[in-house]
């Protein structure tokens, strides 16, 4: 990872995610507190209702964000959109209504849906070399990781000096300072392919789609992004329930438990370059996807243990919920980057952002609906799905392919 980050341009990008990410953990906690304040009874309906319009902006922003401003320089795009996101953080503190969290959350994600996608195609320009880019992979997981773990601890010591609408200006802040450092990074002109006739509008928006369906070397991940979302969807979704209802204990051990889901993401991130140098990526996600179905369906019975030991079994099962969520995920970026043309990069990762989010956009109402079956019947659906999600990746990802694609890049 050290070699990565010698890249002075990915430097200052890794670091401009990072700024941006802290910035928004810490809107994920206002945003809550925000809900509560503006409707103590239904705090957990506003927050619902913004998360499911966060997923649709997701999922319908990206693929059309990348088709419109494809001819624009990228550095003017990932600026562009940190600054809607600046303007949306400080209007925040603001609102008096559900209503408007909800048009502002669609504008926020809106932007972040051109943002990330941007972003990613930018990483394999700056680091041409395998191994720095697998590297930067992992960062880039660590980075999300980070922001899940250390974001909460960070927002409680704020709150401790200032108002919970105050942390939205702390989100403004890392928005601000993204900006400025890709202001600040010499960012590679996009590859297109120089005979390349301009398609129309409705086709560029659907050209990602079309290249995951037909590369053989992408479809197996339309399956795995189910597997993630099935069983992430579970933990982020009930675990405030396991811990106040079923564990009989405090908030502390909600964060506790989601800590330690991203401690094991974070393991995961930091082995996998290594790992990745020695086996095929089909051995690695497969795995780590049947370990989210195993982990997820083992959980049906570790919510009807008590106390402490349960919370215990459950903070084991969410960590290895965290290895296989990292080990699915951070190679999906070598996948892409090898199974198409450089110029289809950004139109394929804008694709892989939305399905991979329509993906959570069906597993999140599922684990929250589906309560009238029980914690432990709502695990066993989601295992399920994650199990299903792994056989359907394993029939459509021959080995053959994966490994020799793997020898390929070992060569490189």
């Amino acid at each position: 990872m050290r070699r990565a980050l010698a890249h002075p341009a990915y430097r200052r990008l890794f670091l401009a995610q990072v700024i941006a990410l802290a910035g928004t953990g810490l809107a994920t906690v206002a945003l809550g507190l925000l809900a509560y304040q503006l409707d103590p009874t239904d705090a957990a309906g506003v927050l619902g209702t913004a998360f499911a319009i966060k997923m649709v902006a997701y999922v319908g922003v990206a693929p059309l964000a990348a088709a419109a401003l494809a001819r624009l320089p990228r550095q003017a795009v990932l600026v562009g959109a940190d600054v809607v996101r600046l303007v949306v953080a400080l209007a925040l503190p603001f609102v008096g209504e559900a209503w408007q969290i909800y048009v502002l959350i669609f504008v926020l994600q809106a932007a972040s849906a051109t943002f990330t996608p941007t972003f990613q195609s930018v990483i394999p320009d700056v680091l041409e070399d395998e191994d720095d880019y697998t590297s930067a992979l992992s960062l880039s997981r660590l980075a999300y990781d980070l922001e899940a773990v250390l974001s909460p601890v960070l927002a409680a010591m704020l709150l401790l000096v200032v108002s919970a609408s105050a942390l939205f200006f702390g989100t403004a802040i890392g928005f601000a300072g993204s900006a400025l450092l890709v202001l600040a990074t010499a960012i590679p002109a996009r590859r297109v392919e120089p005979e390349a006739p301009e398609a129309p509008f409705g086709d560029r928006a659907r050209h990602g789609m079309r290249l995951f369906v037909r590369t053989p070397t992408l479809r197996p991940i339309l399956a795995l992004n189910l597997a993630v979302a099935a069983a992430g969807a579970f933990v982020l979704v009930q675990t405030v329930v396991i811990a106040r209802s079923s564990l009989g204990l405090g908030d502390e051990a909600v964060a506790l438990l989601l800590a330690a889901n991203g401690a094991g993401s974070m393991l995961a991130a930091l082995a996998l370059p290594a790992v990745l140098r020695r086996v095929p990526e089909r051995r690695v996600m497969l795995g780590a996807a049947a370990l989210l179905a195993v982990a997820t369906a083992l959980a049906a019975g570790a919510v009807a243990l008590p106390g402490l030991e349960g919370a215990l079994l459950v903070g084991v099962l969410w960590f290895a919920v965290g290895i296989g969520w990292s080990a699915v995920e951070t190679p999906v970026g070598r996948l892409i980057r090898r199974g198409v043309p450089a110029g289809d990069l950004a139109p394929a990762f804008a694709a892989q952002f939305s399905l991979s989010h329509a993906c959570w956009l069906l597993t999140y109402p599922l684990a929250g609906w589906l309560g009238f079956i029980g914690l432990p019947g709502t695990a066993l659906v989601l295992a399920g799905a994650a199990a299903i999600a792994t056989l359907v990746a394993w029939r459509l990802w021959p080995s053959t392919a994966s490994e020799r694609a793997t020898s390929e890049s070992m060569l490189e």
